[in-house]
């Protein structure tokens, strides 16, 4: 009886135990479970971030290539700028030299004119002189209306130039008399048409206020030059109340 009691007590203890063991090993299977998991979403996010910086790493040799690729085009931009520049600072210089020299000769042939006509030359001979007084004149009238357009080129691709190589702070001056009338208006796209342009000394990016009556009513920017006419676009912040045609517009920054 008594072994048959210490069997029965080494079976219980038997199964106390493995039930135990079984305990332990469950507890320790769940935790390796849950380390498991949490090293598969570690591994995931890690994964994830990869792949992230990976595309902003990519946006970003884009952006650069894109910027490297701006820069190069500006440099080359100025380049042209400054050539054109000096060209057309060059040939004002001749001109201005050649007119001076016509103007001279002008001046002399009027002087010779005089002293002949009081001296009593004959017809043919005075007839001569004015012959060659008008087409020094004619001479002198082209070299200066030429003289013009090349200085307002001049004009033009200086503030071209300084703009590329200013600051922030550049501002584009503009002739202190100049004045002008708005002729078209759209109020969709707050652009307008001025009736000025590039023969009245107009420069592209130069800004203008516009004025009813003596009152401000807005800033404009010119984006778009012709001859006699350009379209300038309303300033943001500057709209004080709508503009309309007829609005008058002078220089916001005239030169002195």
């Amino acid at each position: 009886m008594l072994i048959r009691i210490s069997l029965i007590l080494a079976i219980i203890a038997a199964l106390a135990a493995g039930t135990l063991n079984i305990l332990l090993v469950r507890d320790k299977i769940t935790t390796l479970i849950s380390q498991r998991d949490d090293e598969r979403g570690k591994k995931q996010q890690a994964l994830s971030d990869l792949s992230k910086a990976r595309t902003d790493l990519t946006k970003s040799q884009d952006a650069l290539k894109q910027t490297t690729q701006d820069l190069t085009d500006a440099k080359s931009e100025r380049d042209k700028a400054v050539v054109t520049a000096t060209a057309q600072t060059k040939r004002a210089d001749e001109l201005s030299d050649k007119l001076a020299k016509t103007t001279q000769e002008r001046d002399d042939s009027q002087t010779k004119l005089a002293a002949y006509v009081a001296t009593g030359m004959s017809a043919d001979q005075v007839g001569k002189l004015s012959r060659a007084l008008k087409e020094s004149q004619e001479a002198v009238a082209a070299i200066t209306e030429e003289n013009v357009v090349l200085q307002r080129a001049k004009a033009r691709l200086q503030t071209r130039l300084d703009m590329y190589e200013g600051t922030n702070n550049f501002v584009v001056k503009l002739r202190a008399d100049l004045r002008g009338k708005i002729l078209v208006v759209d109020p969709k796209w707050d652009f307008v048409v001025l009736n000025i342009g590039q023969d009245q000394g107009v420069l592209e990016n130069g800004e203008l206020l516009v004025s009813r009556e003596g009152r401000l009513v807005a800033k404009v920017i010119v984006r778009s030059l012709e001859k006699n006419r350009c379209i300038a676009n309303v300033v943001p912040g500057w709209k004080l109340g709508e503009v309309i045609e007829g609005d008058e517009v002078s220089p916001a920054y005239p030169a002195s």
